[in-house]
């Protein structure tokens, strides 16, 4: 019995070994409790970059829907960009179409205390980045939901392409890039965005997940 019991501990433990391998925080930047699993490295880089580049006006395309309880699922983007903008006197700026995700979003920004710092817009992502007329030092794209369906995949992949279109002349410099939902069938997201930003005159930084570009002379490696 005592040797079933001894079993049974090892098994727990090794449960519990792994479940603390696989968890993936911020910390010390946001609770341990959070999970940002294959988004965590790309997220740790854009904090650091945000802070050499020294980051005053952030624009993030897709609002986040469940705040940081979606850490593991979407990556609670705005809570974590927001956050940094609230530490470092900036601006978020996250826009959606969808009025339902830009009212949970809007609670949940109030919740955290972030409200003087990120700013939710109902709009179509298009739109208001082609009437954005400030520099952008930090650039998130992650509308459009993927999916299966291959005529989904093309539209999202479209739409992020016109995306960066849209703002790309307000883009400096030291501008940071980051795509989410990359490492999807057929390219993800990002597939046609970063086809053509590399035949311009950007490098891919960090490929996995996600995927974050910057100029080819970026001065913050």
């Amino acid at each position: 019995m005592q040797y079933l019991f001894w079993i049974l501990g090892l098994g727990v433990l090794g449960f519990f070994i792994g479940k603390f391998i696989k968890h993936k925080s911020l910390y010390p930047f946001m609770p341990f409790r959070y999970d940002f699993r294959k988004r965590r490295n790309t997220f740790l880089k854009a904090l650091e970059l945000l802070d050499k580049i020294q980051a005053k006006i952030i624009i993030e395309t897709g609002t986040s829907r469940e705040g940081l309880h979606g850490a593991k699922s979407n990556g609670a983007a705005t809570i974590v960009l927001g956050k940094w903008a609230k530490l470092n006197n900036a601006k978020l700026h996250s826009v959606d179409i969808s009025e339902n995700s830009v009212k949970v979003s809007q609670e949940e920004v109030n919740k955290q205390g972030l409200s003087s710092n990120v700013i939710i817009h109902h709009s179509d992502s298009i739109a208001f980045l082609e009437n954005f007329k400030k520099k952008v030092d930090f650039l998130y794209l992650d509308s459009y939901d993927y999916s299966d369906d291959p005529e989904v995949q093309i539209k999202s992949q479209m739409h992020h392409l016109n995306e960066f279109k849209a703002i790309e002349e307000q883009l400096h410099k030291n501008t940071v890039v980051l795509i989410d939902d990359c490492a999807l069938p057929n390219g993800g997201k990002g597939k046609l965005v970063v086809e053509y930003m590399l035949k311009k005159d950007w490098k891919i930084l960090m490929e996995a997940y996600q995927i974050m570009l910057v100029r080819k002379n970026f001065l913050f490696n």
